[in-house]
């Protein structure tokens, strides 16, 4: 969990709460420190300040997302105002919450962002997973998914690809097998997948 803000008293009582509570803390006092270090792998989120010197919150959630940074925000803020906190959200923070905030409610946000991380990680390994089985398929095994994907027969494919129906046969078995999938709707969600991910 990374916590910015130019508060010294405000990011140590926040620190030390997040701690308490049992979260390994990086903490920053100014925006510009956040952005020189390189996005965690792990699961994580920000809790961080809207007020801040040279970068406001706002704009070092954009600055975070340009450098590669995927986790969560939640926004604290004592001079927070509705297009503020309308602008963070639809820039994809979890939550905009006002100062003084209080612990309880701080705590479910970023247990509610931290969920939001999990979930994304898990499915972006579950994608690198589906990646890699589809980068095995030969250039013609694929070509056969694609037309499988589309609903047309092995003679149909054959007729199109100018090929013998029992080949057809044998490659969309192999791709099927090297794509760990045992029926066509599992393979047209496998390819919608790859496809909206690229």
């Amino acid at each position: 969990m990374f916590v910015v803000d130019d508060d010294p008293s405000v990011l140590r009582s926040l620190s030390r709460m997040f701690q308490l509570e049992g979260y390994e803390v990086e903490s920053f006092d100014h925006p510009r420190q956040v952005l020189e270090r390189k996005p965690g792998g792990r699961p994580g989120c920000v809790v961080l300040d809207l007020r801040m010197p040279e970068l406001n919150g706002l704009e070092l959630q954009e600055e975070l997302r340009r450098a590669g940074w995927k986790q969560p925000i939640v926004f604290i803020s004592g001079h927070g105002d509705v297009p503020a906190a309308v602008k963070a959200m639809k820039a994809g923070a979890v939550d905009f919450l006002p100062k003084p905030v209080g612990m309880a409610e701080l705590l479910e946000a970023v247990e509610r962002a931290l969920a939001r991380d999990r979930a994304a990680v898990a499915s972006e390994q579950e994608l690198e997973v589906l990646r890699v089985r589809f980068s095995t398929l030969s250039p013609r095994e694929r070509e056969v998914c694609q037309w499988v994907a589309r609903g047309l027969l092995n003679k149909q494919i054959a007729a199109e690809l100018g090929t013998a129906e029992q080949t057809v046969r044998l490659q969309r078995a192999r791709a099927m097998e090297k794509l760990a999938v045992d029926s066509v709707p599992e393979l047209v969600r496998l390819l919608e997948r790859l496809g909206s991910a690229s």
